[in-house]
């Protein structure tokens, strides 16, 4: 594949490829702005903005802009992270004008009108109960705010109610002005599309989307806190998150990261998941994950278990990262984790989605795409003294973070002698 790129006279970059034999074509407008540049009285302005986006413009209501999409089939959406928002639309490649034109209507003349503001935080309470709800969900959020406290990247994406309902137009526009610029943006294009064509119409939808004055956020690194923390919740089952530091995107050590994270919990296979799960029966649900910010980084263990099980789950899981630390893993296993790797990299890559998702962000937050060969070779270098290496620099147990959400017992505190 082969990815090529090119930037306007106002500083916005456009990433394209170019796939022949689909007949679709997927479009994401990416920008570096997210909870991380949030003040914290207005927490969830970035999700909040995506949401009003889709609310109206000068020239199409929020219905136009629904029906329009669906009237050729396509799809038209957006989501908000820690650090970046996309807006993306997938249509078949005959229609990739109408996805620039309602993308580009989308991002400089919605209209923000207050009566869709107020309309709109309803629903956005309604997406933050229904997320409060879900203690399997809302859990990672309370973990993120205790390793990060007192950093942006502690925020949840969402803001709560009380930091909503006081968003105002004026908070809007400012938010806008200083953070979604041109230099401060991605276009990534991925579809059966001719070069000149993107370059015609990223540049007639675009080219006068002037540079406006940035803002800086509290963009300082944070410092991770690894605590014990309980919060107390009327569930059946008790959920955990248990945090180690990681690696920042990056990072050169970066592929030895992620194949630890598949080690120990990226699938079925995976230790924690036949130790805890198969052989033990405890948990229905546990598995690893990585989180990667331009600075900083996470390994974090996720389960869900009944109360009485807790010690026992969370003595297991050490138990496995102890016998980790200690004798560390065969060959044989190191090949199946790089080649589970792959493979999994290859099947994602398949749609025009997820080689624009794949591009743009790794064009907005590295300032660089790897081709598939590259990422291939990259995983294929991890050899057993890199993965040797990050497991006694991430399997930290004077540095690690538990954070509980359940009908836990004050005496579960006791918990932390386990970690020493």
């Amino acid at each position: 594949m082969q990815y090529k790129k090119k930037v306007l006279p106002n500083g916005l970059r456009i990433i394209f490829e170019e796939i022949p034999y689909v007949q679709s074509v997927s479009i994401g407008v990416w920008i570096a702005a997210g909870a991380r540049n949030e003040q914290p009285e207005v927490n969830g302005i970035s999700h909040f903005i995506e949401h009003m986006a889709f609310k109206g413009t000068k020239r199409r209501s929020a219905r136009a802009i629904a029906e329009e999409i669906d009237n050729v089939g396509g799809q038209l959406n957006a989501f908000t992270g820690k650090e970046c928002t996309c807006y993306y639309a997938k249509v078949l490649n005959r229609q990739m004008e109408l996805a620039f034109d309602i993308l580009s209507d989308m991002l400089f003349d919605s209209k923000f009108s207050q009566s869709e503001i107020d309309k709109e935080k309803n629903v956005v309470f309604e997406e933050i109960s229904m997320y409060e709800d879900s203690p399997e969900e809302i859990i990672h959020d309370i973990y993120a705010s205790n390793v990060f406290r007192g950093h942006p990247l502690g925020y949840p994406v969402l803001g709560d109610i009380n930091t909503v309902k006081g968003i105002d137009r004026k908070d809007i526009l400012a938010f806008l002005k200083a953070n979604y610029r041109p230099d401060n943006t991605v276009i990534s294009v991925a579809g059966n599309v001719k070069q000149k064509d993107i370059e015609r119409l990223a540049a007639k939808y675009f080219s006068d989307w002037g540079e406006k004055s940035p803002v800086t956020a509290d963009s300082d690194r944070p410092v991770l806190k690894f605590e014990y923390n309980v919060k107390q919740k009327d569930t059946e089952q008790v959920h955990f998150c248990m945090g180690f530091k990681g690696l920042n995107q990056k990072d050169e050590k970066l592929y030895s990261f992620l194949a630890l994270n598949n080690l120990l919990g990226g699938g079925m296979s995976s230790r924690l998941f036949q130790r805890v799960r198969e052989e033990l029966g405890l948990v229905y649900s546990i598995y690893v994950y990585p989180a990667t910010y331009s600075d900083v980084g996470l390994m974090t263990v996720y389960a869900g278990t009944n109360p009485a099980q807790l010690e026992k789950v969370i003595q297991t899981i050490l138990g496995e990262l102890k016998d980790l630390k200690k004798n560390g893993i065969r060959k044989e296993e190191l090949l199946r984790v790089k080649e589970q790797m792959k493979g999994n990299y290859i099947l994602g890559m398949e749609g025009t989605g997820s080689r624009m998702s794949s591009m743009g962000k790794s064009e907005l937050l590295l300032g660089k795409i790897f081709s598939q060969q590259e990422t291939l070779k990259n995983i294929d270098l991890v050899d057993m003294e890199d993965l040797r290496e990050m497991i006694d620099y991430v399997i930290d147990f004077q540095n690690i973070a538990i954070t509980v959400l359940g009908s836990a017992d004050e005496k579960i505190k006791e918990l932390q002698g386990m970690i020493v």
